[in-house]
């Protein structure tokens, strides 16, 4: 059997001279910008192909999510480790948009560098993308369609539009409905939780409104696995004798002292649990431990608890059910007194135990429960189920809606090659040339379906020139060039605004970059002890490809 081989992406460059390149690092970052999107090119688009990527660690993550694979690719270069920043960003900003944002911004530099071979200045090449990026969002503005985002069956097809370039295309109208179900319960991103967990059907995954955690209660014997409408007191402190910070001693002097000294500790206890159930609750959560006397006194009066809580599992429970998490027993008050759950549950799932918190009147916060095959399975079903949930919420605040499929592009382009002949002076071209770059989507789109990109290309900006319907662009299933209202290909206004200005700013950003200095740490010494340390050496062009740049 043939062995699986691995590649591993280098980049080479050459350093040139400066009489026949005068900005030298510009082009060399160009170069290792363009390498890295070509890497990511294919996973563009509902026929985009996969990566397999093996961690540090030995472990196999496969995805198509632009943003997930250059988190786990090792870079060395400074401009592509800024590629990786500008996924990131583009990943919190909107959630969507991450391979797009990569390409467009690769294309950008790419048109550029012939600007730049024919001694074109960096900072004219800038001033005309900023010019054309504010045409290009004037011209987002005026095709955008405005929707009504408390419309669910609108926003049903948009969110699968937007997943549809996503391997679990397939199960999309479950993806959108679990991602709409949980931003319409809850709006930050904080307070939605995935829970994955193997086995099952994907069919069966489902958003409950509270929380769920992989906790049992702590005597389940003793303690109710289930409670209709509890009363919650959540803890920040832990129900225990404390102990002293450093080594404590005791000195007994009469027999009786020992148990005394086992009575106080226990009475110090009881006081706690007291305080504890005067407020009559159904269920105690902490942070922190569950001494046994405690535990004893607790399940006594048919109290059920959970021990060791996360904090951020503890914040969720109070958004959920409305309690307040206090940290001495002493300060819980009435109103710290969690009473909007309807249901406390403690199931078995697989070989775990997990505590459902569900059936909140009014939660602040959602857990996702994911079922699924295997665990690859899942961890793309998550990826795909974020980018799903933050279309959704992108929605939800701007409800505006551009054309899918590279018409806006397309769009964006002819707008700006007509608007290019009134451009004065020096600036038209690299003007023209960012008009040219936005084609790049559309061409990514036919090249991973498959067809005749040249011809199709062709056909597109015939009907775009014309200017007949901004809403025409390629169908990425098919290859066929369509009307995108028709086959419902939508993007969200946010994203496409968002991949445009972070994509044109990090071009101009790497453009005014004329020279890489390498710094390194110097030794310290004790004073007077040798030489002084000699001074940081810049690198130049003469000595860039030498290996003795510092001293050691």
């Amino acid at each position: 059997m043939e062995k699986l081989k691995t590649y591993q992406y280098i980049v080479s460059f050459q350093s040139c001279s400066s009489s026949s390149c005068p900005f030298s690092s510009a082009s060399n970052m160009i170069d290792v910008y363009q390498a890295v999107a070509d890497i990511i090119r294919t996973t563009l688009g509902p026929r985009s192909m996969m990566k397999m990527l093996i961690d540090a660690g030995g472990g196999i993550v496969v995805t198509s999510d632009g943003n997930a694979i250059l988190r786990e690719i090792d870079l060395a270069h400074p401009a592509a480790k800024s590629m990786i920043e500008l996924s990131r960003t583009q990943d919190e900003e909107v959630g969507d948009g991450t391979t797009s944002v990569i390409i467009l911004a690769g294309e950008m530099l790419h048109v550029a560098e012939a600007l730049i071979d024919k001694s074109c200045h960096p900072t004219v090449i800038c001033r005309a993308y900023n010019k054309a990026l504010e045409d290009a969002i004037a011209v987002l503005d005026k095709i955008a369609m405005p929707i009504d985002a408390k419309d669910r069956g609108t926003m049903l097809g948009i969110v699968k539009s937007c997943i549809g370039t996503k391997v679990t295309s397939q199960f999309g109208d479950l993806i959108a409905d679990l991602a709409i179900d949980a931003t319409t319960t809850v709006d930050i991103k904080n307070y939605i939780k995935i829970e994955k967990v193997p086995g099952g059907q994907l069919e069966d995954s489902r958003v409950l409104k509270g929380v769920m955690i992989n906790k049992d209660v702590v005597v389940p014997g003793k303690m109710k696995r289930k409670i209709v409408n509890p009363r919650v007191i959540l803890l920040d402190c832990s129900l225990e004798y404390k102990k002293g910070e450093n080594q404590t001693n005791a000195e007994l002097l009469k027999e009786e002292d020992w148990s005394l000294l086992l009575r106080m500790e226990e009475e110090y206890i009881e006081e706690l649990c007291m305080q504890i159930l005067k407020f009559k609750p159904d269920l105690v959560i902490t942070e922190k431990g569950l001494s046994d006397l405690a535990l004893h006194f607790l399940s006594k009066h048919g109290v059920s608890a959970i021990r060791r809580l996360r904090k951020s599992d503890n914040n969720r429970i109070a958004k959920a059910c409305g309690a307040v998490i206090v940290n001495r027993p002493y300060e819980l008050r009435e109103s710290d007194v969690g009473t909007g759950t309807g249901l406390f549950e403690v199931k078995k799932i697989g070989d775990e135990f997990f505590a459902f918190i569900v059936e909140c009147k009014d939660p602040k916060a959602c857990t996702v429960l994911l079922r699924g095959a295997s665990k690859d399975l899942l961890n793309e079903v998550e990826r795909n189920l974020q980018d799903a949930m933050s279309v959704a919420r992108n929605i939800i605040k701007n409800p505006k809606l551009v054309p899918g499929g590279g018409a806006t592009e397309l769009t964006v382009s002819a707008t700006l090659k007509q608007k290019s002949s009134s451009v004065q002076g020096i600036e038209k071209w690299p003007y023209e040339a960012a008009a040219i770059a936005f084609e790049a989507i559309p061409r990514t789109l036919a090249q991973n379906c498959g067809v005749n990109v040249i011809r199709t290309m062709t056909a597109l900006q015939g009907k775009h020139a014309n200017g007949e319907n901004a809403w025409i662009g390629i169908n990425g299933n098919t290859g066929d060039i369509t009307d995108m209202k028709e086959c419902k290909i939508w993007d969200a206004y946010n994203v496409k605004a968002q991949t445009f200005k972070t994509a044109i700013e990090a071009a101009c950003m790497l453009l005014r970059i004329d020279d890489v200095v390498s710094g390194g740490s110097i030794k310290r010494q004790a004073p007077g002890a040798g030489k002084a340390p000699s001074k940081l050496k810049v690198e130049t062009e003469a000595n860039a490809d030498s290996e003795q740049i510092l001293p050691d």
